[in-house]
């Protein structure tokens, strides 16, 4: 992620105290960075869901037609802006 993508902002990764669980910050400057990370990272999915399960996704922001049709059907709840300060 720090040497190829060119529009991640955060990527972050937190483990509960048993590294049982964990949880995956991802922020990008736009909808074209969500769309260049998974494209660069899907290679690398199938080994990464072999590891356990994911319970929830969710997108933040107002994705692009593309990212919004890549993501329909995925079980990616779309959270739009209602405030921002």
């Amino acid at each position: 992620v720090r040497v190829k993508d060119t529009g991640t902002l955060r990527y972050e990764i937190y483990l509960n105290d048993d590294q049982s669980e964990c949880v995956v910050y991802e922020r990008y400057r736009d909808s074209e960075a969500v769309i260049e990370h998974a494209t660069r990272v899907g290679d690398l999915m199938s080994a990464i869901f072999a590891t356990g399960s994911v319970s929830s996704q969710l997108l933040l922001g107002e994705p692009s037609a593309e990212l919004t049709a890549l993501t329909t059907g995925g079980g990616v709840s779309v959270f739009r802006p209602f405030l921002c300060m």
